[in-house]
């Protein structure tokens, strides 16, 4: 990891300042994201069991670098942080691996297998061209004073190249084999093939870890705001996939392709800036038209991935916006509900039930910024950041998204009001409310699993493991709204209700009596959950 911290504090601006240009956009998803109430139905599309479990709406976006101290040793204190949480999707530039060209140099061994042990599904998110390709390719553009200018964000092919050609992305092919090399589960490739090197330039065959599972190819491939050059076509991002995904059927020769290394590596889809299922779809279109063999096409990634944060946008939001008019926004109030659903549908009709991920989705604290979560009564910006998340990860349960990440673990400058630089989780050595809540509702219901909605307003959800039983009620608004509801609950003598609270492992708990099998609720916008005891 030789990396500066100053370089690593501009490494993170810039991603940021790529997001908060998506903004500017005049087809971006966030600016039309909020179309009215969205409140959910019992009988909406995906409310119905699915079988995931909660926990794995726990995930968070982060870097590597946040796992270890000043010296690049393991850091335990913070590691205990991120077991919070159930994934971690790891922003991960490409030079950080393949620093000269055909060399590659591995410093993850250790946290991934951390993750593994400590029930933390990793998602390696490569993205970035590194300096090396910038230097040999784009020579006429590349300023060596400007290591983050906007080559950066290229799309990885050698300048002038056919985007819509699979050939032109074997670099990247190639840094997926490595990968899947050396963290996946195979351990019968042939060593020859292995370019990991040392600090020391020696030779590092380090084969089958199983570490890894999950490697996602780009991250927002559709993004508008660094230029042509850095944005593609879907057709574009399915021909990059191709040659990720397995060498583009093994044609681009050996030692290219993830699943030419470790078949039973997954490829995720970067995540698409703009959620639009249709994006998805002229993927699936591409892949039946270029990968066919045998009469049978297949397609180049194993997950449907988006993002997408609940806002409300109003006239030119990036440009002096009207705080009043931009915001974020309770997620069941937004139109992420119905995304949500019509990317299950796209993957259910036209992609054989891939999985959908979510790996970005999050609300700021600074009160200047047009992603803030909103005081509400006697409630901070922090204090609705930990109700809207929660209830997010609640809201992704019940339309059977596979996955969810948010964005993300620390702040990059809490005092900054750009969007996204201010949605940490936690902040110094500790949790802020919104990582307790997800922790408090990890530790009680994460291995159960979503069984239905009864209600929509307020929303009483049923979570089950095996035969037991958690009601989830909350009122799905952002005003402070309160209201009472009955639960019907014939044969049953006595519940155990628990409150989420800040500063917490655990929820605060009381046991209640049962009259006729009844129980009034008052129900707030920080949800309730209500155990039967059987």
């Amino acid at each position: 990891m030789k990396y500066s911290y100053q370089m690593i504090k501009l490494s993170v601006f810039y991603i940021i300042l790529g997001m908060n240009i998506i903004g500017c956009s005049k087809n971006g998803a966030r600016e039309d994201s909020i179309q009215g109430p969205d409140i959910e139905r019992p009988s909406d599309v995906g409310n119905k069991p699915n079988g995931i479990p909660f926990s794995n709406m726990l995930g968070v976006n982060g870097f590597d670098w946040e796992y270890t101290n000043n010296t690049n040793a393991f850091d335990d204190r913070k590691f205990e942080l991120i077991k919070t949480f159930t994934g971690f999707r790891q922003y991960l530039d490409w030079d950080r691996i393949e620093e000269k060209e055909g060399f590659y140099r591995f410093s993850y061994d250790e946290i991934y297998k951390k993750n593994q042990e400590n029930g933390i599904t990793t998602l390696a998110c490569l993205q970035i061209i590194p300096q090396w390709f910038r230097e040999k390719y784009y020579a006429g553009e590349y300023n060596v004073s400007d290591r983050y200018n906007s080559l950066r964000d290229y799309t990885p092919v050698p300048k002038g190249a056919d985007k819509s050609n699979p050939r032109s992305y074997i670099d990247m092919g190639k840094l997926g084999f490595q990968m899947a090399a050396r963290y996946g589960n195979n351990p019968s490739i042939d060593p020859k093939l292995i370019k990991a090197v040392t600090w020391g330039d020696a030779r590092d065959t380090k084969i089958g870890l199983g570490t890894l599972k999950y490697i996602e190819c780009s991250n927002e491939p559709d993004k508008d705001w660094r230029g042509p050059e850095a944005q593609q076509t879907p057709e574009e991002y399915a021909a990059q996939l191709s040659a990720f995904y397995d060498g583009h059927m093994g044609t681009l020769g050996e030692g290219v392709g993830v699943k030419t290394a470790d078949p039973s590596m997954n490829v995720v889809m970067a995540g698409i800036a703009f959620p639009d299922p249709k994006w998805v779809e002229k993927m699936i279109e591409w892949c039946k038209k270029n990968r066919v063999k045998d009469g049978q096409y297949t397609l180049c990634f194993d997950v449907i991935n988006y993002h997408e944060y609940s806002a409300k946008r109003s006239g030119e939001y990036w440009n002096n916006p009207d705080l009043n008019a931009n915001h974020g926004m309770a997620p069941e109030l937004s139109n992420v509900g119905k995304v949500a659903t019509n990317f299950r549908k796209v993957s259910e009709e036209k992609a054989g039930g891939l999985e959908v991920w979510v790996t970005e989705c999050g609300f700021d604290v600074n009160e200047r910024s047009i992603q803030r979560a909103l005081p509400i009564k006697n409630k901070t910006t922090f204090d609705s950041q930990a109700d809207w998340t929660l209830r997010t990860s609640l809201l992704y349960a019940r339309k059977g998204i596979d996955r969810v990440f948010f964005y993300m673990l620390n702040d990059v400058n809490i005092n900054s009001d750009i969007q996204y630089a201010s949605s940490g989780l936690i902040e110094g050595n500790e949790r802020r409310p919104s990582a307790d809540f997800l922790l408090q509702a990890k530790n009680l219901i994460g291995e159960y699993v979503y069984s239905g909605t009864i209600n929509d307003d307020p929303l009483v959800d049923i979570y089950t493991l095996g035969q037991n039983k958690i009601y989830v009620l909350t009122v799905p608004d952002q005003k402070g709204r309160e209201e009472k509801y009955t639960l019907d609950l014939p044969g049953i003598k006595g519940v155990k209700i628990h409150t989420p609270r800040k500063g917490h492992d655990s929820m605060l708990s009381a046991d209640q009596a049962l009259a006729n099998g009844k129980l009034e609720v008052l129900v707030t916008e920080t949800p309730t959950f209500v155990e039967v005891l059987n």
